[in-house]
């Protein structure tokens, strides 16, 4: 599926590690390579990924060899802030 930025999205076919190359990797195996606790694999295996920091989730896709790039982009429009009023006590 095409974006907007020209990026190309695939849908998953609901085995990140089938999706990533893996077909073979059995759970434990996985949890192995991850160097996590299998209850850890399982929230991964649920998509808690809100459970990992970003720092664990692109540890474990470089122990699977997966190259992550982090790019940054300031927004195309100002965001806009909510002011503070202080308003002094009486």
């Amino acid at each position: 599926m095409p974006q907007e930025n020209g990026t190309e999205l695939t849908r998953s076919s609901g085995n990140v590690f089938l999706d990533l190359g893996f077909p073979g990797l059995k759970r434990a195996q996985a949890a192995k390579t991850l160097r996590v606790p299998p209850s850890r694999f399982s929230d991964l295996l649920r998509g808690r990924v809100d459970l990992f920091t970003t720092d664990a989730l692109i540890d474990m896709l470089a122990r699977l060899g997966v190259h992550v790039r982090l790019v940054l982009k300031a927004p195309r429009r100002r965001l806009k802030v909510a002011q503070l009023l202080f308003i002094p006590p009486r």
